[in-house]
């Protein structure tokens, strides 16, 4: 299959071939298995059918970045209550809004991939 000039999104990952080249969907699937845990890595459902497995990557970064997002909205009430020193609870609601900046940034990718896999655009 030749190469194409398929312009693709800025969220579209490094680690996934340009939709339409040689072998991109492999690469898209290798990195959408990355995203969910391994014991849905194996189903058989999910190799086969990369377009389903981008369904439930798109799910698991969702419920990751709602994990993300309330752990960041309740640090500051909670983790006093478990005697953290004030640089410990600042340091980690730092670390929860970086982790909820980048799961985005994931869920846009995931969407992209997703999208060209199911054929509705080129990822953009």
């Amino acid at each position: 299959m030749p190469l194409t000039s398929t312009r693709i999104s800025p969220d579209w990952p490094c680690q996934v071939k340009t939709p339409g080249s040689y072998d991109w969907e492999r690469s898209a699937a290798k990195w959408l298995r990355e995203l969910i845990p391994a014991r849905y890595a194996s189903y058989p459902a999910l190799i086969r059918h990369p377009v389903l497995l981008a369904r439930h990557a798109q799910l698991q970064v969702q419920q990751e970045v709602r994990v993300a997002r309330t752990a960041l909205q309740t640090a500051r009430a909670e983790l006093p209550m478990l005697g953290l020193p004030e640089s410990v609870i600042e340091h980690t609601i730092k670390l929860y809004a970086a982790e909820v900046m980048q799961l985005q940034h994931i869920a846009r990718s995931v969407r992209a991939v997703s999208e060209a896999l199911a054929g509705r655009g080129s990822g953009r």
